[in-house]
């Protein structure tokens, strides 16, 4: 029982112990802990105190930089004040200065304006006397003559017509007899001898040209599949081929004897190779385009040597070479070169001009229808300034502008391509016309006569190089007959264009007709 007790009071001792430890503990842990505190805040304060003064210190800084960089702003902006305020103080000087200059201008004529009208007011006051005693002049001379202004110029007018027309038509009609006779005769002579001792057949240029086909199986590869071979060569040539029902044969249709020639070396050539597809096509057409450069330069050459022409640039006959391969009213345009050139050398022969230079005037006349149609202009205008780039003289310069009558010739080279150029042109079959134009140019060259006063009837006769108008007798005599001869002259050179010459021949004739019954 004793242990028992002993063991309970061990226990509750214990227990006091424990509980008096605890306070202890905890009384030490608070004592140390309020301890610890105050130093957390003594550390915190003296931190805050430290981080103040130093964003104090930084803020007063920044304060100052701020302060600096206002001032410096500051007195930049002062600055350009300042400077602009002084432009803006010269500038309106200056425009005062301008205002002060333009009202003194404006005075000065406002005072010359007012001088002028005081002139002119004066002048007119004279002009109006001066018309008075013209006015009382001619009022006068009427009153004494009997006739009035236009009565009088008129009389004097037809008295003067009426004593001088038959005298000035005489003497025109023998001038002129005896020129033309002289004239025609000369030119006549230098002609017919040129034309003999010159002669070249006239070859005409068509828009198609023929391909003779082996057989008729060509014309079925010549198309190829769904047409693809035929559309490649109309595509790469830009010749049209016409294959229609004619056995052995296809028709390159162009008016460009340059790609139809092109055309007909390629499809040749295509027949002779065998392979004829697209690509094969493009090739072959590559490598005849080059051939025919080569060409070119060759007919060129050929023409330059023919007529014994020298140091030509080799651009000039490469250009000269292209003249083959163009044409005007189906005649070729080079050889219609080279005939005008060898012409013109002739009549230079017979005048005694620079035979080589006419020569070379000639063939280059027509020189601006090797790229006309690349380029604006017409055929003179482009080979006027082809002639000036490759430096050619003065006389071939103006023969080159002058051959259709642009400018007037300045010397007789230029007078002699432009003959030879009519007589090319303008002989029997050089040049293809339709029927239509032809018909149409006759009735234009009977029309221009008919509607001149005593003029009873025109006939255009002789493929239109001839007029005849028939006049009525009773009204018309023999001087008028030359004077309306001269007016149709004129009427037909300023309202026609015609190739070569054409002859009028007015015929007045008085018939006596009886009838025996």
């Amino acid at each position: 029982m004793s242990e028992i007790i002993f063991s309970i009071l061990l226990v509750l001792i214990g227990l006091f112990v424990g509980v008096i430890t605890m306070f202890i503990v905890n009384y030490v842990k608070g004592v140390s802990a309020s301890s610890k505190a105050e130093k957390i805040i003594e550390s915190a304060k003296e931190e805050s105190e430290t981080i103040k003064r130093n964003s104090v210190l930084e803020s007063k800084e920044e304060a100052y930089k701020i302060k600096l960089e206002a001032e410096k702003v500051l007195k930049e902006s002062k600055e350009t004040a300042k400077t602009t305020e002084e432009r803006l103080l010269n500038r309106e000087n200056n425009i005062d200065r301008r205002d002060i200059l333009l009202q003194n201008r404006e005075q000065s004529l406002e005072e010359k304006e007012n001088s002028l009208l005081i002139k002119q007011k004066e002048i007119q006051e004279e002009q109006v006397k001066i018309e008075d005693l013209k006015k009382q002049q001619l009022d006068l001379l009427q009153s004494i003559s009997g006739f009035s202004k236009e009565k009088a110029k008129n009389a004097v007018l037809k008295r003067v017509e009426e004593m001088m027309e038959l005298e000035i038509n005489s003497y025109i009609k023998d001038r002129e007899a005896e020129a033309k006779l002289e004239a025609d005769k000369k030119a006549k002579s230098m002609i017919v001898s040129c034309m003999q001792r010159y002669a070249a057949d006239v070859s005409n240029e068509q828009t198609v040209t023929v391909v003779t086909l082996p057989n008729d199986e060509m014309k079925g590869r010549i198309i190829g599949r769904e047409g693809r071979n035929i559309r490649t060569i109309e595509a790469v040539t830009g010749v049209d081929l016409i294959i229609d029902d004619t056995p052995e044969a296809i028709v390159l249709s162009s008016f460009d004897p340059l790609r139809r020639e092109v055309a007909k070396v390629t499809i040749e050539t295509l027949i002779k190779d065998g392979r004829i597809h697209p690509t094969r096509i493009e090739e072959l057409y590559d490598k005849v385009l080059n051939d025919m450069n080569v060409k070119i330069r060759e007919y060129g050459e050929s023409a330059v040597f023919e007529l014994g022409i020298t140091k030509m640039e080799p651009e000039l006959i490469e250009l000269i070479g292209k003249l083959h391969f163009r044409t005007s009213y189906g005649q070729n345009a080079l050889q219609h070169s080279i005939e005008v050139a060898n012409l013109s050398g002739l009549l230079a022969a017979e005048l005694g001009e620079n035979v080589a230079l006419a020569r070379r005037a000639g063939l280059l006349h027509d020189i601006g229808k090797a790229i006309d149609h690349e380029v604006e202009g017409s055929h003179v205008t482009v080979g006027s300034e082809i002639a000036r780039k490759f430096r050619e003289s003065d006389t071939v310069v103006n023969a080159i502008e002058s051959h259709h009558g642009d400018t007037d010739p300045t010397t007789v080279i230029s007078v002699l391509v432009a003959v030879a150029d009519a007589l090319s042109a303008s002989r029997p079959g050089a040049r293809s016309d339709s029927l239509e134009n032809y018909i149409k140019r006759l009735q234009d060259l009977e029309n221009i006569a008919k509607d001149m006063d005593g003029v009873e009837k025109t006939f255009a006769v002789q493929a239109g190089r001839e007029l005849r108008v028939i006049v009525k007798p009773e009204e018309i005599d023999d001087a008028t007959s030359y004077k309306i001869a001269r007016e149709i002259k004129t009427k037909i050179e300023n309202e026609m264009q015609y190739p070569g010459t054409i002859k009028i021949t007015v015929v007045r004739e008085t018939r006596a007709v009886e009838e025996a019954k």
